[in-house]
């Protein structure tokens, strides 16, 4: 059995000045994991995703909208979100962010463990 071991996202890469970067961290046929580094003032326009997909903020502050709800986020906060559901991304101050794609029909939710 293979597994992937990452010692510490945060400081794998530098927050790009005025820029956003984003690096495949893990993809395989059930999963795509991506790192996100937003400098302060940078945003993704609202767009949607063909697979649900959950946010984790791990530094930084950002506003995130949920279809018509806006969300504050920060180090710590978890978002799942539902494939097609429109969102968008404004970063406060430098944010990363680890996004998991769950490709679709790969997943069984009810075998999933109930939130606490």
């Amino acid at each position: 059995m293979t597994y992937t071991y990452v010692d510490d996202l945060v400081k794998a890469d530098d927050i790009p000045e005025n820029g956003i970067t984003s690096r495949t961290v893990f993809q395989d046929e059930h999963l795509k994991v991506v790192l996100f580094e937003f400098d302060a003032g940078q945003e993704l326009s609202e767009h949607t995703a063909s697979m649900p997909a959950v946010m984790h903020f791990l530094q930084g502050q950002a506003r995130v909208t949920l279809g018509q709800d806006a969300q504050e986020a920060q180090a710590g906060t978890w978002i799942h979100m539902p494939a097609r559901l429109p969102h968008s991304l404004y970063a406060k101050t430098p944010v990363i962010m680890l996004l998991t794609l769950v490709k679709a029909g790969k997943c069984d939710p009810e075998s999933a463990a109930p939130a606490r």
